[in-house]
């Protein structure tokens, strides 16, 4: 374990270093010298500025007197066979560098052998909605990332944990692991973040070309053409039309962008909605552009008004609700909530391109 004074705060003139653990023992001392509240950002490395949202919203719920701490593992268990595993990007130095800017306490690095000392015979089942969509199109992933997500959970013990609003999916899915298996941390939904052009920013953003990230650009302006269509009231059937055609353009555009899946969905239940839905709902986008797949979201209203959570943020029942502890749990900071407008950066967030992969 590096040891060294806890981290500053963003904005710092000099920010200091967090401390770098890269074992169950150093995580077990450094945990203990942890001011709390501590929020933990599960990431899988490769930080971009799209990671400065989760990271400043953990800041503010842990407070003045509290610490965040970020977990950097590629796991294994949510790549599939023919999966970019092995070429996912590693970078710790500039990883370390964007976490002290951002006033993180501790970065958990382990390797394979630190989190999974044995292959898991037992894994965490995602469930029905996590064989929609994301679970539909990558086999076992849900499944792996609940697993390492419940590791962390158990091995960090934090008060709180803040994941993206770009993985929708994802994101209902571990709040329904934590209601469904009492674990008692809050979990928290960090604003998506877009690139100054309207591409969500993504660690595999880097694998692009020019030419690919330009036809990438399709999926923000879908979205924007749904949301277009809700804005004036129209309806579901209408909101995704207007989605379709721009990617069916999209499709032949060179190099083309092939649709893996659009979607509007209930945003707990993940189920499609019909063209009578009123409320909140998610509009969904898997697409690859060349060898590289990315995903999209934003959220919808259907006539009248939200529910009392904003679309994408809807919690299951039991879950607190942002800035909430759990119970039994310290009282946290009341982070912002919901998400920008489809091609609009996330407040507070530098307008600058990623340094690379999500």
């Amino acid at each position: 374990m590096t040891a060294v004074r806890q981290s500053g705060r963003p904005g710092a003139a000099s920010p200091q270093i967090p401390m770098l653990v890269r074992t169950r023992k150093g995580l077990s001392a450094a945990r203990a010298a942890l001011r709390g509240p501590v929020v933990l950002v599960p990431t899988m490395g490769a930080l971009h500025d799209g990671h400065r949202s989760p990271l400043r919203l953990a800041r503010e719920i842990a407070g003045a007197d509290g610490s965040v701490l970020v977990s950097i593992f590629v796991n294994p268990l949510q790549f599939g066979p023919a999966e970019d595993f092995d070429r996912y990007p590693r970078s710790l130095d500039a990883d370390m560098a964007l976490c002290a800017e951002e006033g993180v306490s501790a970065v958990f690095h382990p390797d394979r052998a630190q989190m999974y000392p044995a292959e898991p015979q037992v894994t965490v089942d995602p469930g029905p909605v996590g064989q929609l969509l994301e679970g539909r199109s990558r086999p076992g992933f849900f499944a792996g990332v609940l697993t390492v997500v419940l590791k962390l959970f158990q091995l960090t013990r934090p008060d709180a944990a803040v994941f993206g609003a770009k993985d929708a999916q994802q994101l209902a899915l571990i709040r329904q692991m934590v209601t469904d298996f009492e674990i008692g941390i809050g979990i928290e939904a960090a604003p998506l973040y877009r690139d100054p052009d309207g591409l969500a920013a993504s660690s595999r953003n880097a694998y692009l070309s020019a030419a690919e990230r330009k036809s990438a650009l399709a999926l923000p302006q879908a979205l924007a053409a749904a949301a277009a269509r809700a804005g004036q009231g129209q309806d579901p059937a209408a909101a995704l039309a207007a989605a379709r055609a721009v990617l069916a353009a999209a499709a032949t555009a060179s190099p083309p962008v092939s649709l893996d899946y659009l979607a509007l969905v209930d945003p707990v239940a993940f189920t499609e909605i019909g063209p009578e839905h009123r409320g909140p709902a998610l509009l969904l986008i898997a697409a690859k552009v060349g060898t590289t797949r990315l995903i999209d979201n934003t959220a919808l209203q259907f006539g009248g008004f939200a529910r009392d959570e904003p679309a994408g943020n809807q919690r299951p029942a039991g879950q607190p609700a942002a800035g909430q502890p759990a119970a039994g749990q310290p009282a946290v900071g009341q982070p912002a909530a919901g998400q920008p407008a489809v091609g609009q950066p996330a407040v507070d967030q530098p307008a600058a391109h990623q340094a690379g992969p999500r």
